[in-house]
């Protein structure tokens, strides 16, 4: 064989083993799969949600327990942040304080943002195993997804596993949920294989009467300067929002949406508005179905109190803008509404939205 043929092949088998290695190492979630279930109830069959009820509902992204002790490399915009991840003890700390937490408000049905699992820099633990062992007497039921998965991810801050998921905790009967990809940000193809892959996890609920509560839980991909994947996103929950609609499903959406609503791009200091956009791509969700807070509540006299987030960042203060929301069908009226700041501005970067919902007779 002549030397350039044997240079070529050796090249190709390389560059075949590289292809395999990088697909193993890497995760291939389907658009459409079904998401865990379980439901563990001590005392027999957990309840069944019945119409007429009222539904207290909570949505908290929990920064994979890290607190807001710290400035990591991604909360500064050159990526220039000292630290790359939390201690044990903070962790540990953090676990504790989630509990507390949701032990205090004691929702229906929680929705849970950045959990890590099996992930170096948070020690490879199950963080959502770890958290139901702690409210297990409250919440039977339970799904999980996955939205970033990987043995190893060569980033410099990084260089290890990584894995981060959505989770649904409920006191009611959960009979089945699915994981439904969401659209991608753009970047070249080898680098996208590490990034996380945005996904809704729906979780249904039946109700004693026959029909069915969906409750989708979610984490927007952050936003990108020039980019269109959030208004992409949106759409695709926008259309999920409305197929439930058509088919009479009553439905809850929730989660960390990485977006702006009505008038506090204007209110942010100039250095804070990249890469949000001035007219938020939320508008297309808030002019079809009510949400919480509502542009009301977060442009009215008392609209620090709607703030959701408080970056990682040593030039902010304290919570400067809302970026969790809760959106329901209009089906289901809101009775009470609020965010929890008060005891939980160190636990994440993000503070609760909780809101009591008042669930319809079949017909009103």
């Amino acid at each position: 064989m002549a030397r350039p043929t044997r240079y070529l092949l050796y090249l190709a088998v390389g560059a075949g083993l590289f292809a395999v290695l990088l697909y193993d190492m890497t995760w291939h979630p389907a658009r459409h799969e079904k998401a865990a279930v379980s439901c563990n109830a001590k005392d027999g069959k957990p309840p069944v949600l019945a119409p007429g009820q009222t539904l207290k509902v909570m949505t908290w992204n929990i920064q994979y327990l890290a607190g807001n002790r710290y400035v990591f490399w991604y909360d500064l915009p050159d990526d220039s942040g000292p630290d790359e991840r939390p201690t044990p003890e903070d962790l540990a700390f953090n676990l504790d304080e989630v509990a507390r937490v949701i032990r205090d408000e004691q929702p229906d049905i929680v929705l849970l943002q950045e959990i890590d699992d099996g992930a170096k820099n948070t020690d490879y633990g199950n963080q959502l195993a770890l958290l139901q062992a702690r409210v297990a007497d409250l919440y039977p039921c339970g799904s999980e997804a996955f939205y970033w998965k990987s043995d190893f991810v060569p980033d410099r801050h990084i260089f290890g596993s990584v894995g981060r998921k959505l989770a649904t905790l409920s006191r009611y009967q959960l009979d089945s949920a699915e994981r439904l990809q969401l659209p991608s940000p753009s970047g070249l193809f080898i680098s996208r294989l590490f990034q996380p892959r945005p996904a809704m996890l729906v979780s249904y609920l039946p109700l004693s009467d026959g029909r069915r509560l969906a409750v989708t839980n979610t984490q927007l991909s952050d936003a990108q300067s020039g980019g269109d994947v959030q208004q992409r996103q949106v759409a695709a929950v926008l259309e999920l929002q409305q197929a439930f609609e058509q088919n009479g499903t009553l439905w809850i959406s929730g989660g960390d949406f990485n977006l702006l609503p009505q008038g506090q791009y204007q209110r942010l200091p100039a250095e804070q508005r990249a890469p949000y956009s001035a007219e938020s791509e939320l508008r297309g969700l808030w002019e079809s179905f009510p949400m919480i807070p509502s542009n009301e509540d977060v442009t009215g006299e008392d609209r620090r109190k709607w703030y959701t987030r408080f970056p990682n960042d040593p030039r902010i203060s304290g919570p400067d803008r809302t970026q969790d929301f809760l959106f329901h069908s209009p089906k289901l009226q809101r009775i009470e509404a609020r965010v929890r700041q008060a005891d939980t501005l160190l636990i994440s970067d993000h503070m609760p939205v909780i809101a009591r919902l008042q669930v319809t007779m079949r017909g009103e």
